[in-house]
């Protein structure tokens, strides 16, 4: 007996018996189908990320951890650069430029700490957060959970160091010969009230580094302009009092600025009320200032990047 085998093409083009004719969305709505990494609702999403807090949490303080690990001081470099960079800031400003004589005698070392202290959070986790996406492709093109977890981890791990770095900022307001007061536990409040702002800011700018590479080349400048405008080493109030109404109140508005003289003036209310004649008493448009800035940014920045969850990680 001869038997003859005869090969035919198998067409995998068209399905054949009942799907036939079916056209590849009607074949995917028929069997439940759907695309593969596809953008959840917004409540979907938010509560996908709340469960992955722990996630969260233990990878950026895992990457805390690591930050430091082939420096031999360790871990003591989130303390010391800051306090390196208000040395610096001291010499040139406080002694060459002579900005510590409009302040009493001794505290002008505090109020530019605190100052340092509170922007380098924002500056870190801008900077952070926009190399969020870019930096941890592997782990996006590896697992799948809600992108937002990276940029959110690596603002955590600001604040972190900052809590850390606010031990010693404590030792130098002390040291300046200011009493703990009352206003001292107005402090956390504004820290959470710009961990939110910094959020959003991250999560804006995580969505568009993932997009434009060259964008974290151009942080640093921009974070420096910033700096130099919201008063890190001298009052701002001083040097725009002259300036048309309309600007002072741009500058009034800058978050950097607003979280600054929240926390300035809960660790050294008397300083902040008085080292100006033109400034004796706390604005307390500050605080609603602080709220709409942390709550607006939050909200802008968290629907900016769940709107472009489906493209993180694809070439």
């Amino acid at each position: 007996m001869n038997v003859s085998t005869v090969s035919e093409p198998v067409s995998l083009s068209a399905p054949r018996g009942a799907d036939a004719g079916l056209t590849p969305k009607q074949l995917a709505d028929k069997y439940g189908l759907t695309v593969s990494g596809r953008r959840p609702g917004l409540v979907a999403y938010s509560k996908q990320l709340w469960a992955r807090r722990h996630f969260i949490w233990a990878f950026a303080t895992a990457r805390l951890v690591a930050q430091y690990t082939d420096a031999k001081l360790g871990q003591l470099w989130q303390v010391v650069t800051p306090l390196l960079n208000c040395a610096v800031f001291y010499l040139v400003f406080g002694v060459i430029l002579k900005s510590k004589d409009n302040f009493p005698e001794g505290t002008y070392t505090a109020w530019l700490c605190i100052g340092v202290f509170v922007f380098q959070f924002t500056q870190n986790a801008v900077q952070s957060g926009t190399r969020a996406i870019a930096d941890n492709l592997g782990l996006i093109r590896a697992l799948h959970f809600p992108r937002a977890s990276l940029p959110i981890a690596f603002t955590v791990i600001q604040l972190q160091q900052l809590l850390i770095s606010m031990v010693v900022l404590v030792g130098v307001v002390l040291a300046s010969g200011i009493e703990i007061g009352r206003t001292w536990v107005l402090v956390l409040p504004a820290l959470l009230l710009q961990s939110a702002f910094n959020t959003g800011v991250a999560l804006m700018m995580a969505r568009i580094g993932s997009k434009t590479s060259d964008i974290s080349q151009l942080i640093p400048f921009a974070m420096r302009a910033w700096m130099f405008l919201s008063g890190v080493m001298f009052s701002i109030q001083d040097k725009i009092s002259t300036w048309p109404e309309f600007w002072q109140k741009v500058m009034q508005l800058n978050p950097a600025s607003v979280y600054m003289d929240l926390v300035r003036h809960a660790f050294a209310p008397v300083i902040y009320n008085k080292h100006l004649p033109a400034h004796q008493d706390f604005p307390p448009h500050q605080w609603k200032y602080a709220i709409a800035w942390a709550v607006g940014m939050f909200v802008v920045g968290y629907v900016f990047f769940w709107k472009a969850e489906e493209e993180y990680g694809r070439g």
